[in-house]
């Protein structure tokens, strides 16, 4: 699709060329106006994107070569497993302006810089379609994130900020040398070019291994989960929304757009144990998000289990999963994002995030409560919510692969229920702690809180519109994953390979 101008780039350059802007300015509130504009100019400059054509083709597809003599590209395009994200990454942007409007008092111009910054970053992870492109956006992300919590965060700050910059790295490490590895091999660091290459099962096993490893600690997978609940309680809330709507996604993309295309023998043959970990996911996230007693650190455990369905939809293989865990992606940066902005909401006025120094709130905060009730029940899946759809889809999907998969997943959807059901009842009606005097939302609270509850009804009573976009995409990608895994050494275990390697050399063949 053309439009006579570059689409992509400019929805992933303005927000850094924006961010350039905010050197000339000086007041505070000079600054929050100005980058408020940004975003909502961002959110314009989106608009294009609703051209977008229901197939499994990559559109507005941008490709110029970049470095000719090392083979790279500058390839941008999307499709619809990346457009829901990239929405999703400029819709966040006015959000996070709006829930720090208030609650950031030191180094604006940076701390907004720093946004800005994060979402050129993100949109160029989505919409990269060069290997090398899309490693520059991944690292280029890992700066801001780490200042803001350095920076912004709270009293044990330089730990999570520390924490999450070295579990991320060490997972980037990885991925480079599977894309060093696919340049070798393939020839090309094209991702299109190599989706339709077929690569031996030994090649296969290795480069899934390093890039579901990179992924599995971005998502955050058990056990590679530790740095996710420290970063977010100790970030601004802010922080904290970017993290839970968009970065997280970054690690499920990253099995959808390459473990999946690139590597099917292997991921089929590591579904098992993709499989159990997510499952472990679900379970150990809910049981320990379960026992908190901080609202922010309940909620950030709340995602490790809600990003184990997502893992789960897309090793399932089947088109309902794979549907379930897009769904997911998205409904969860909605909620979870919500959830976030309303704990920075009630943290400003109570300088607390204990449920103990929260309680009672229904009596002075009615309108925060009706909020908070309602993502309360789209987190766990409640019908007519979008946490239902995505949540029945994966479920329809795991059913279909073997009714023990389904069996093991129910008590992760009965711990979703139970935590947020404790949660939102003390925060309710329990023995009021404080509140007294407290006003209910503001103007401002009303319009970002308003946003995220729409597509709550939008997507859980017509999700319609959304399967349109995502069902070519991802029939395409599970048709292409079952013929291409068959071109793999068949019924060939790296064991097997060992062996026969093990055996040519002692016969004298190699």
């Amino acid at each position: 699709m053309d439009f006579g101008y570059p689409v992509l780039t400019i929805l992933i350059a303005f927000p850094l060329i924006a961010a350039c802007g905010l050197f000339f300015l000086k007041a505070p509130q000079v600054v929050r106006y100005y980058t408020m504009v940004a975003s909502l100019i961002e959110c314009l400059l989106a608009i294009p994107l609703i051209n977008f054509q229901l197939n499994a083709d990559f559109q507005f597809v941008e490709k110029i070569d970049w470095v000719a003599k090392w083979g790279l590209q500058y390839y941008l395009g999307i499709d619809g497993i990346s457009i829901l994200m990239v929405l999703l990454t400029v819709a966040v942007l006015p959000l996070c302006v709006m829930c720090s409007w208030t609650y950031i008092g030191k180094r604006e111009k940076e701390f907004h810089f720093c946004l800005l910054f994060m979402t050129s970053a993100v949109l160029g992870v989505f919409c990269a379609l060069d290997l090398v492109l899309f490693y520059v956006f991944w690292e280029a992300m890992l700066i801001p994130m780490y200042l803001l919590i350095a920076v912004w965060g709270g009293d044990d700050r330089r730990y999570a900020s520390l924490k999450f910059f070295l579990y991320t790295l060490a997972g980037s490490t990885l991925l480079l040398a599977a894309i060093v590895a696919f340049r070798i091999t393939g020839g090309t660091f094209s991702i299109p070019e190599l989706m339709e290459m077929n690569f031996s099962f030994r090649f296969q096993f290795w480069a899934f291994l390093a890039m579901a490893l990179a992924f599995a600690i971005k998502v955050p997978m058990f056990p590679f989960h530790t740095w996710l609940p420290a970063a977010h309680v100790q970030a601004p809330s802010a922080g904290s929304v970017i993290l839970a709507a968009v970065l997280l996604k970054m690690g499920t993309y990253g099995f959808l757009r390459f473990c999946l295309p690139l590597t099917p023998a292997a991921s089929e043959y590591f579904a098992p144990m993709m499989i159990a970990i997510s499952i472990a996911s679900i379970l150990y996230g809910g049981a320990i998000a379960l026992g908190q007693s901080d609202i922010k650190k309940l909620v950030a455990y709340s995602s490790v289990g809600h990003m184990g369905f997502v893992t789960l939809g897309i090793f399932l293989f089947n088109q309902r999963g794979v549907e379930g865990a897009l769904f997911q992606m998205l409904n969860h940066g909605v909620v979870t994002g919500a959830l976030f902005m309303m704990i920075g909401c009630v943290y400003e006025r109570s300088h607390s995030r204990e449920i103990s120094k929260n309680m009672g709130l229904g009596k002075y905060l009615p309108a925060f409560m009706f909020f908070w009730g309602l993502m309360a029940l789209a987190s766990f899946g409640f019908p007519g919510t979008n946490g239902f759809v995505g949540e029945i889809l994966v479920f329809i999907g795991a059913f279909q692969e073997s009714i023990w998969i389904g069996m093991l997943c129910v008590p992760g959807a009965l711990l979703a229920a139970a935590y947020m059901f404790r949660v939102s009842l003390k925060m309710a009606w329990g023995k009021p702690s404080s509140g007294k005097g407290w006003r209910d939302l503001n103007a401002r609270e009303w319009i970002y809180l308003t946003v995220p509850a729409v597509f709550v009804f939008w997507i859980g009573l017509a999700p319609a519109p959304f399967f349109n976009i995502i069902d070519p995409s991802v029939g395409k990608l599970l048709n292409d994953f079952d013929k291409r895994k068959v071109a793999a050494v068949e019924a060939e275990t790296p064991m097997q390979t060992a062996a026969a390697d093990v055996l040519n050399v002692l016969a004298g063949k190699q």
